[in-house]
């Protein structure tokens, strides 16, 4: 899968909690948590909010996105989750393998949609990849090497 498909499909599935909740008279907001800073993700930003838009929601306009930055300070990560919760988003989008453990540790009740780099089984995200159980799903880059 291209980067650009993988970006698309990432928003798409940041997309499918807001269906269930379609009927709400108020703007759904999504948290986004990141432990990298808003330069160093750009990409995914755009890639969520084109991903969203394939679903007919465009920020500002039918939903909102929160963001918080660690910005490499991992130990930032608790209290913006925290936040994120308290603030009662419909869902978090969790980047970096960090952010989503912490999504997960801070809630079970809010929907997660995370991208983290390794196996998410091995590092306890899910507890399966077939069926990822609880309130969180996500896409994983894995990456081999070929050994000659």
């Amino acid at each position: 899968m291209k980067r650009r498909e993988f970006i698309l499909a990432l928003g798409g599935a940041a997309a499918w909690p807001l269906a269930g909740r379609a009927q709400q008279p108020t703007t759904p907001v999504i948290g986004f948590l990141s432990g990298r800073s808003p330069d160093d993700s750009v990409d995914l930003v755009e890639g969520l909010r084109g991903g969203l838009g394939q679903e007919g929601y465009v920020e500002g306009k039918n939903v909102a996105i929160e963001y918080r930055w660690a910005e490499g300070h991992f130990d930032r990560l608790p209290t913006l989750a925290a936040d994120l919760v308290e603030r009662r988003v419909v869902m978090i989008v969790a980047v970096t393998t960090p952010a989503a453990l912490v999504a997960k540790g801070t809630t079970s009740r809010v929907p997660i949609v995370f991208v983290a780099g390794g196996d998410p089984v091995n590092l306890g995200l899910v507890t399966g990849l077939s069926r990822p159980g609880g309130n969180i799903t996500g896409v994983s880059i894995l990456s081999g090497r070929a050994v000659a």
